[in-house]
């Protein structure tokens, strides 16, 4: 790759790479992901620093993946002697391309896709963008392979211009970004190993993941002092079947759940508020009943589980605010349902004791602790549903642990069980009492500053980065008591799924993301704005990287 780029200047070096890495089909879960971090560290080596020094890139084979999928690392070490760090780091996976249709084997295709949009009239906005000639399209482009053309280029520039570098560069690229971020998590070890065995003292890390505009005319280009985690808040309802000739006498879990939906699901009095940022609310990512096939019995048992984005909340608070309006929603039905049974009662002329409608609601740590109570061996029962479902997905593997103990117990009661699965995403962002992170958002105040005058880009710093990335596993604000409060609400965590939290914690390195700008990612529109992405974002990078370096330097 190096031959073809060397005498390009680095808005054509960027776009080069980007369409050799669109080229490489890496949807996540896929062999692709492997074939990407070989394209990734092919690159990489055809730098001549990196033929000098072939020890300075290497690869980490996942632990344990079915796939053998592994992260690709490079550092570059500048001119001086100074052990301060930055990371540059993106991710190599993509979603599918199912999306694309009729179309589909040409969604690595970026002038292909180009051509086609250019005559695509139901869409005047994509029309027009593709008419410019400025944007690049195909699966990936934005998300993410020209953010992580663009750290390969500032290496390439840093690797050929060391005077320029005071400190060093590790460039790190991930996998299983897409879904469950297992490629940054094993990464953390690899960056411990390395801040101990070189001594390294990461300093910054600047995440290439894209932005967007967020309102249609929003010309702004975006850069973000932290990352939004996430917690998966699920619910496992418990009702009580009962033949439709009798729908009264029963409890039906899907009216629960359907009223939990519609009490959470994009609802913003129950996110968090905070002026002036990108703050979303809980939104729905499954709703599914239990039954098998049809019959006039109603559902014995509903699956529910919703996105719920972090930004200051803790986990706890998180998981109080679920079992509340579980509690609202049973207590609600309860005289919901006592209301009806009137009308019909009277209606038919019944006489005697109505039925009860009571439903508990708990959390997995105080179900579990329940029957552990009683005698039922609650470890034992999980690791036999771990053994024998070793493919199964994370949060389904999750409802059959909480399936398994109830039948264990002969525990059928109407309930709610509130928990948590898989993904964990931590959240953290620059604070202001830490001196290390005041600076570097001190420091992005100057550089943005510089780069609105010199480019006459208008930037706006936020806080909290409104998509999933894996720099919330780089550092956390979640303190180790509020994260140990809602570990026992995972059913088989360290199991079946973990976070290094006390790892990131020894790490905690001050995370950025200043990304290439474009629009529709996860879409078959999906398009990377290539004079921001090509031409200014890597000189703002740079900046930034000299800015961190120089006056860390100093410390």
């Amino acid at each position: 790759m190096y031959e073809a780029i060397k005498s390009l200047p680095i808005k054509d070096q960027a776009e080069k790479i980007t369409r050799a890495l669109v080229g490489v089909k890496s949807v996540n879960g896929t062999n692709g992901e492997i074939n990407m971090a070989d394209k990734l560290e092919s690159i990489l080596r055809s730098f001549p620093y990196f033929k000098q020094h072939p020890e300075q890139v290497w690869t980490q084979v996942l632990e344990g993946d079915a796939l053998g999928r592994k992260n690709v690392f490079a550092l570059l070490e500048g001119g001086f002697e100074n052990n301060k760090t930055i990371i540059y780091h993106g991710h190599m996976d993509t979603v599918g391309i199912d999306d694309f249709g009729s179309i589909e084997e040409h969604a690595l295709d970026p002038d292909y896709l180009q051509h086609y949009f250019e005559n695509y009239s139901k869409d005047s906005d994509v029309q027009q963008d593709a008419a410019s000639g400025n944007w690049l399209f195909g699966r990936g482009a934005l998300d993410m392979k020209s953010g992580d053309a663009v750290h390969l280029c500032n290496l390439l520039f840093y690797s050929e211009h060391r005077d320029q570098l005071n400190g060093n560069i590790l460039a790190m690229f991930n996998p299983v970004e897409e879904n469950d971020h297992e490629g940054v998590m094993k990464a953390v070890d690899e960056l411990i190993r390395l801040k101990k065995e070189k001594n390294l003292d990461y300093v910054l890390a600047i995440n290439g993941d894209f932005v967007s505009p967020l309102y249609k005319g929003d010309s702004r280009r975006y850069v973000y002092t932290g990352s939004a985690g996430k917690l998966l808040g699920c619910f496992y309802i418990r009702g009580r079947e009962t033949h439709v000739g009798e729908t009264l006498a029963g409890i039906d879990p899907t009216l629960i759940a359907s009223n939990i939906n519609s009490v959470l699901n994009n609802n913003m009095d129950c996110a968090e508020k905070i002026p002036d940022e990108v703050i979303l609310p809980p939104s729905c990512l499954f709703l599914r009943d239990r039954k098998a096939f049809y019959n006039v019995q109603t559902a014995g048992t509903t699956f529910l589980y919703f996105n719920y984005f972090l930004y200051e909340r803790t986990p706890k608070a998180v998981l109080g605010q679920l079992k509340d309006v579980a509690q609202h929603v049973c207590d609600d039905l309860e005289l919901f349902l006592k209301k009806q049974y009137t009308v019909f009662s009277e209606n038919c002329g019944l006489e005697g004791q109505s039925p009860d409608w009571s439903a508990a609601v708990m959390s997995y740590e105080d179900f579990a602790g329940e029957l552990k109570s009683k005698g039922v061996p609650v470890e034992e029962i999980t690791d036999q549903v771990i053994q024998e479902n070793p493919q199964e997905d994370f949060r389904q593997i999750s409802f059959k642990i909480i399936e398994a103990l109830e039948a264990h117990a002969g525990d059928n009661r109407p309930k709610v069980i509130v928990f948590f699965a898989p993904p964990y995403c931590p959240h953290n962002y620059l604070r202001e009492e830490v001196e290390a992170e005041k600076r570097c958002d001190q420091i992005l105040d100057r550089v943005l500053r510089q780069a609105e005058q010199e480019t006459g880009e208008t930037f706006s710093k936020k806080r909290f980065f409104p998509y999933l990335a894996d720099s919330s596993y780089l550092a956390m604000s979640e303190s180790a008591e509020e994260t140990a409060s809602i570990l026992g609400n995972f059913p088989g965590w360290g199991k079946t799924y973990s976070v290094p939290l006390e790892q990131i914690r020894k790490l905690n390195i001050p995370v950025m993301d200043m990304g290439v700008y474009g629009k529709r990612a996860h879409t078959w529109m999906e398009r990377v704005y290539k004079p921001y992405s090509f031409g200014v974002l890597p000189q703002l990078i740079r900046s930034m990287t000299e800015g961190i370096l120089s006056e860390f330097a100093q410390v």
